[in-house]
């Protein structure tokens, strides 16, 4: 059979396996499935591409896949769960890179105008990608504030970089032999992407890896058009449409705007402080275990707090002996808790809880009146009721998962400190709040000892 017929069938084959393997992901039934099936697509696409430029060394793509396979297992095996965001944010950022890279690659003497367009953008996009990922995870990991950076006359300089980056790619365009065009873009796209996430506050970062999953994506689509490959160009449209579709429903989650979240975050809203009425009132875990004991619904949500615990074992423990006593459980998840999109979904699923037991915020919201006992454990923006009492909160307006309709509400927290956002949380000081302090794995453990005896 001729090369081209066959790789003109294994870029079919590839492009189904990344198009089923998206769909299994929608679901946490299928997820892992379409994990694998979306990896199997990579494996038949990059083996096919290579058979398409004649290479056909097997010593090279066996070695390739043994290296990448072990550095994936690593990865895999070695990144903690409260690490997860990082890891994207850097794989994120080699995507972006490796679309740079693939881009100026294919730059020849020759190359035709719209081909120049392709390998600007590749390299442009890529670019941006990269450092902008690198300043995502530096935010996330917390080597770096968590908070705005911002400064006098950043506009001013946005602007001038934008335009530097315009007058660069035209002018590379023009002149493609001379090389200091394509140096400009480079190193103007790598300080855009700086530009473009230093300014967004802490709590926007799942916004913001989302939106940079969907960089990655669109880079890698103009790199297939830059070296004419199919298959790159679908895995990239699938890519950077299925990113931008999940960042419009990360702000939709937040009431906020793309443009608002990008140049504006929590600081273009009035902060001031506001008098919260109430006293903390504390619990211990033997006191928190009789309210339980009576209860007959609960509902649990989680929040980073439970990745930095890595708790979500001992919560399955604990939702587990809850039925066995006659309770009806189930899981709260806001689309913003954690720090990435999903962050909260990975970590139940590790844990094994039920699917059908995780409730969207939309679900649980009308439920909530009914619910007898609310565990909060280390969420605290995605619960905040200022979002709907307090007009002067900067995440007023916000919809959150409404725990304060609960009879009884436990918060599970180390100390009174403010979220990821940096914002009072009135839930704590309401009359049927009980604040159980301490680390949320060692405070979970003590309620499963006192429903065990």
């Amino acid at each position: 059979m001729d090369t081209s017929v066959i790789t003109g069938l294994g870029y079919v084959l590839a492009s189904g396996l990344f198009i089923f393997g998206l769909k299994m992901l929608g679901s946490p039934a299928t997820a892992r499935r379409g994990n694998m099936v979306s990896a199997a697509g990579m494996f038949v696409a990059i083996v096919v591409a290579l058979m398409d430029q004649g290479i056909v060394d097997y010593t090279w793509i066996i070695g390739g896949m043994v290296a990448g396979g072990l550095v994936g297992a690593v990865a895999a095996r070695a990144v903690a769960m409260t690490s997860m965001p990082e890891m994207v944010a850097l794989f994120n950022g080699l995507g972006g890179s490796a679309s740079l890279l693939v881009g100026w690659a294919a730059l020849t003497p020759d190359a035709a105008t719209f081909t120049l367009v392709t390998i600007v953008l590749s390299i442009l996009i890529g670019g941006v990608t990269l450092t902008g990922s690198l300043i995502a995870y530096g935010k996330l990991s917390e080597i770096m504030g968590s908070g705005q950076i911002v400064f006098r006359g950043q506009q001013i300089v946005n602007s001038l970089v934008i335009l530097g980056i315009l007058g660069g790619a035209v002018m590379f365009t023009l002149e493609p032999t001379n090389a200091n065009w394509l140096y400009m873009v480079i190193g103007l796209s790598l300080v855009f992407g700086v530009m473009v996430v230093i300014p967004i506050g802490g709590a926007d970062m799942p916004v913001v890896i989302s939106l940079l999953n969907s960089y990655s994506g669109l880079a890698a689509c103009a790199a297939g058009f830059a070296i004419d490959n199919n298959v790159l160009i679908v895995a990239g449209s699938l890519v950077g449409a299925s990113g931008i579709i999940l960042t419009q429903i990360m702000c939709k989650a937040m009431n906020r705007s793309l443009t608002n979240v990008l140049f504006s975050g929590f600081a273009s809203v009035s902060n001031e402080v506001t008098q919260i009425e109430g006293e903390i009132k504390p619990i211990n875990a033997e006191d928190a275990y009789y309210i339980l004991e009576a209860a007959s619904s609960v509902a649990i949500i989680p929040g980073y707090g439970m990745a930095v615990a890595q708790a979500q074992h001992v919560v399955k423990e604990l939702s587990n002996l809850l039925e066995a006593n006659g309770a009806e459980v189930v899981f709260g998840i806001h689309p913003v808790a954690g720090r990435m999109p999903g962050h909260m979904n990975v970590l139940l699923a590790e844990a094994d809880v039920p699917y059908d037991q995780l409730l969207e915020m939309d679900e649980i919201n009308p439920r909530m009146d009914n619910v007898d006992v609310a565990i909060v454990i280390g969420a605290n923006d995605v619960v905040n009721p200022a979002a709907r009492e307090v007009e002067s909160s900067p995440i007023y307006g916000m919809p959150v998962i409404n725990v304060a309709d609960a009879r009884t509400v436990f918060v599970l927290k180390r100390s009174m400190a403010s979220g990821f956002a940096g914002i009072e949380n009135p839930l704590f000081y309401k009359e049927n709040t009980r604040m159980l302090f301490g680390d949320a794995k060692e405070s979970l453990g003590k309620l499963v000892t006192e429903l065990s005896s």
